[in-house]
């Protein structure tokens, strides 16, 4: 039952519920398999067409925007014992962003991005921050020891023209589920690499395994609600991903051809998803 939306439980939960006893065996206490399986994948169902309300393109927006963000502030989290100030700013930033609280999340977002930007080349900027940056947790590798100052500057871009295109509209964007900062801590974990170890351009399986889950979630729900906005936010994260892609051209094994290659099948089939051709009913 809690795989439905809130509204929807309200609304119909006791139906579903008196359905359930009016159908089952004498002494059953549990649904049997089929109907369990039938009431999870209508709730899924239902909490994502749900989803697909107001503008597909400024939800779609937003929601890259959550995604990049998300992933700035994962850069930055194994490094919370050096640098808790920047941190905690760029944990405000996600946090405004989650919120629809775009306003407030742009400078937050700024602040943080001019610091990121500032370490990944090597510089000095609002204070003295002992270079290269140890971590506290989940990584073993310097702050942005295999990026670059124009991809952390290019990530920060993304989010920053995003929130000024959200900023400029008249309604905010509805709040998002608390799950991200799940999110956040898998993306910042370094281990277990899905590459062989000392490759140069290490990816994280716990990495693989959120996105791709994530951009599979983002194609049920384009093709099931018929909506384009999970395309677009998952475009908009494609982004970052080619760009470090790109960076690391030189250093790209088959591993990573494919996990790219996934990624990008998985936005065409998102883009695609919603044009899936309507059933008729014949009398």
């Amino acid at each position: 039952m809690l795989a439905y939306p809130r509204q929807y439980r309200r609304a119909h939960g006791d139906e579903l519920l008196d359905v359930l006893l009016e159908s089952a065996a004498p002494g059953r206490t549990v649904p049997v398999l089929r109907e369990a399986w039938g009431l999870l994948t209508g709730g899924v169902r239902s909490r994502i067409v749900s989803r697909a309300t107001g503008s597909a393109w400024e939800d779609g927006l937003h929601l890259g925007v959550t995604a990049v963000a998300a992933v700035n502030l994962a850069a930055l989290l194994p490094y919370a014992g050096a640098l808790p100030l920047w941190t905690l700013v760029s944990a405000l930033a996600l946090l405004a962003i989650l919120r629809g609280w775009v306003r407030t999340a742009f400078p937050l977002t700024l602040l943080a991005g001019v610091k990121a930007v500032m370490i990944a080349g090597g510089r000095q900027f609002f204070d003295v921050t002992l270079l290269p940056v140890s971590p506290d947790l989940l990584t073993d590798r310097a702050l942005f020891q295999n990026s670059d100052p124009y991809l952390v500057a290019g990530a920060y871009a993304i989010v920053l023209a995003g929130l000024a295109v959200l900023a400029s509209l008249r309604r905010a964007p509805r709040a998002r589920s608390w799950w991200w900062w799940a999110v956040v801590v898998l993306v910042a974990w370094a281990g277990p690499e899905w590459l062989a170890e000392g490759e140069m351009f290490p990816v994280s399986l716990s990495r693989v395994i959120v996105e791709v889950t994530l951009f599979a979630f983002g194609t049920a729900g384009g093709y099931l609600a018929r909506d384009h906005r999970w395309a677009l936010g998952a475009g908009i994260y494609l982004l970052v991903v080619c760009g470090d892609l790109t960076l690391h051209a030189e250093y790209l094994t088959r591993q990573h051809v494919a996990y790219g290659g996934v990624l990008v099948l998985l936005v065409v089939a998102a883009a695609f998803a919603p044009f899936r051709p309507r059933r008729h009913c014949l009398d």
